[in-house]
């Protein structure tokens, strides 16, 4: 799994800014091409407690405007889910990662 954001971040840091407000997330993109659709995930990322997670997922929400309504009939409806997931902050995941790491396992920031 790689997490971009935590790169240089104790663990006790990453602990600390989630206790102050950051988040795990992810964001969708949707590309079309005639009578094919792709929705994709991104990788996740650690938005700090005072970021901005639209602003972060800004890129991904760009290629779904431009490329994501094309193909018919999914390109339209996986390009809303996609605007609507990444214009809410990206879909968060905090829990799903900290449960990943296991409550005694320590966060091992190089490996990401």
């Amino acid at each position: 799994m790689s997490i971009q954001g935590i790169q240089g971040l104790s663990e006790s840091e990453i602990r600390s800014e989630i206790q102050k407000g950051g988040k795990f997330v992810y964001y969708l993109y949707t590309f079309s091409i005639l009578i094919m659709t792709f929705k994709n995930p991104s990788k996740v990322y650690f938005i700090r407690a005072r970021g901005n997670s639209i602003l972060t997922g800004l890129r991904f929400t760009v290629v779904t405007l431009f490329f994501g309504w094309w193909g018919f009939p999914w390109g339209p409806i996986y390009s809303i889910q996609s605007l609507f997931t990444n214009l809410s902050g990206g879909k968060d995941i905090t829990p799903e990662v900290l449960s990943s790491f296991g409550t005694e396992q320590k966060i091992d920031t190089d490996r990401f």
